[in-house]
């Protein structure tokens, strides 16, 4: 489908349903962004290759191959374009399934298009830099993460991590030692209230911790309360 002149970047959207499509392509348009659309899975997964977008925006149902098995793959070919899933209401676990794959973050059917963009531009200003905090690199324990780079290295090895993982990591390491209610992460770091779910945070966690190996120690638990970044 023809790809609209983007002012903000050009975001992949991959939705069989046509009039969910046309919405979501007009309301980013709206915002600046050049919008291309696809129907299926397998022409999503290509479009994704050819055009480098700055987002993916996939629905998790398609036909052809899955939203979840697109950002598998692309993952495993070191794509980190930040990808944000629409769900079914209810579906937890294509919500779990799609985050511990390495999504950025999800929006549940039905869903305003005001509030997709806004997770769309929150995803992109995480990735644009520093999300809070001085530009120096932040030590803790073996992990050392450089805000400006946006890299993670564990005992001097470098660490693969979604722009939404990083921007976790690096809340928790500007102030090791300060325990952070769940709440509190998804304010900070995905920038919208606790009613979108808790759960969201500790797939997160998860995450982090796998991909951090031996170093995973550095984000401890506080039980009933949240997590911190200590030594």
């Amino acid at each position: 489908m023809t790809v609209d002149a983007p002012q903000r970047g050009l975001v992949l959207v991959v939705e069989d349903e046509p009039a969910i499509a046309d919405l979501v392509r007009l309301y980013l348009a709206r915002d600046g962004f050049g919008v291309h659309l696809e129907r299926d899975g397998v022409a999503g997964l290509a479009a994704a290759r050819r055009l480098r977008p700055v987002a993916c925006v996939l629905d998790i149902a398609l036909p052809g191959l899955a939203g979840t098995e697109i950002c598998r793959r692309l993952r495993e070919a070191g794509d980190w374009t930040p990808v944000i899933f629409l769900t079914a209401r209810d579906d937890e676990v294509d919500r779990i399934v799609g985050l511990e794959l390495g999504a950025d973050d999800y929006v549940t059917k039905p869903f305003s298009p005001r509030e997709l963009v806004a997770r769309v531009r929150a995803v992109l200003r995480r990735t644009a830099g520093p999300p809070d905090g001085p530009d120096r690199p932040r030590v803790v324990g073996s992990v050392t993460l450089d805000p400006v780079r946006r890299t993670v290295t564990a005992a001097g090895a470098p660490v693969q991590l979604t722009s939404t993982e990083f921007d976790l990591l690096a809340h928790l390491m500007a102030r090791p030692g300060r325990v952070f209610t769940r709440e509190e992460l998804l304010a900070a770091v995905w920038g919208y209230a606790a009613h979108a779910g808790t759960r969201t945070v500790d797939v997160h966690v998860a995450q982090v911790r796998a991909k951090l190996g031996d170093a995973s120690g550095v984000i401890r638990t506080h039980r009933g309360v949240g997590y911190a970044a200590d030594a």
